[in-house]
């Protein structure tokens, strides 16, 4: 049985996201992990351009999608997970910490007291160590919570899907400043991917590069354990967490926060349309 499986990243140049499709070379059994819902904050207008492209290259590979994985509810970009699911029949998961993330916004964008923090917008709620299969492959969760109460890594062969807990090595580490977030946790949640093996190819779901450098879809646990900037190895805990805090205070708030998360938190499906067949979505004021 390999344990290789076929990995096919997409680059969201407007949000610096990185989707992946991930598929057993043998069966063409596979996932899309964390896709992308175009959207304009200027115009409001949405778009399923890089959704539409995961589904060609779907498509095209004959591909038989067994999940649309969110590594977890992002503050950065919507999700087309969703518009996906609708058009290729897959069941969309997260983590189990969605009911937290859920509770922590649903006053925020005054869902009311009936909407339910219970993650049953989505298909699947996975626990740590869960396990799928997928062809003669094996998909594996991992709880990696510290960015959010609902991080996971999703493990699958020598590869693991790991969300915002790692950047690319010359970028550092995720944000913990968020509802639920913990700098502490995070740090544990680095070293039990590190625990994966120096070989794993741990794949990003953003990257920020400097002048120069071309977007980063993967690196490898050895690359991040010698070189990432807040996390190598010989950096102890309180020194992370330290560092991790005081950066995280100057940090901005991320630009699509406020339409991103009240999308996420419903795994990707838009507001009901209003009665003059408009879909609105809530930005508080004076909230962040």
């Amino acid at each position: 049985m390999s344990r290789h499986p076929q990995v096919e990243s997409f680059f969201h140049q407007a949000t610096g996201t990185w989707s992946h499709i991930a598929w057993d070379p043998q069966t063409h059994v596979g996932v899309i992990i964390d896709p992308v819902l175009d959207y304009d904050a200027a115009s409001g207008r949405c778009g399923h351009e890089a959704a539409a492209s995961l589904a060609e290259f779907i498509a095209s590979q004959r591909i038989q999608t067994a999940w649309i994985l969110e590594t977890h509810a992002h503050a950065d970009h919507l999700t087309g997970a969703s518009w996906l699911a609708e058009r290729l029949g897959a069941p969309v998961g997260i983590g189990r910490g969605i009911r937290s993330v859920q509770a922590q916004f649903r006053d925020l964008f005054d869902f009311g007291p009936d909407w339910p923090a219970d993650g049953s917008q989505f298909d699947h709620l996975f626990d740590d160590a869960d396990r799928s299969p997928l062809g003669d492959l094996e998909l594996r969760v991992l709880h990696t919570p510290g960015h959010t109460d609902d991080s996971v890594t999703y493990v699958i062969g020598d590869a693991a899907f790991i969300g915002d807990t790692l950047f690319a090595p010359d970028f550092g580490t995720a944000r913990c400043d968020f509802p639920g977030g913990n700098a502490r946790k995070l740090y544990q949640s680095i070293q039990r991917i590190f625990a994966l093996g120096g070989a794993t190819r741990l794949y990003l779901c953003h990257d920020y590069p400097p002048d120069g450098r071309e977007p980063t879809a993967v690196t490898t646990v050895a690359e991040q354990r010698s070189g990432n900037i807040h996390a190598r190895d010989g950096i102890g805990e309180d020194a992370f967490v330290a560092m991790r805090e005081a950066r995280d205070g100057d940090l901005p708030v991320p630009a699509l926060i406020l339409p991103a998360v009240q999308v996420n938190i419903r795994a990707g499906r838009l507001p009901e349309m209003a009665g003059n067949g408009r879909r609105y979505l809530k930005i508080p004021l004076d909230a962040l």
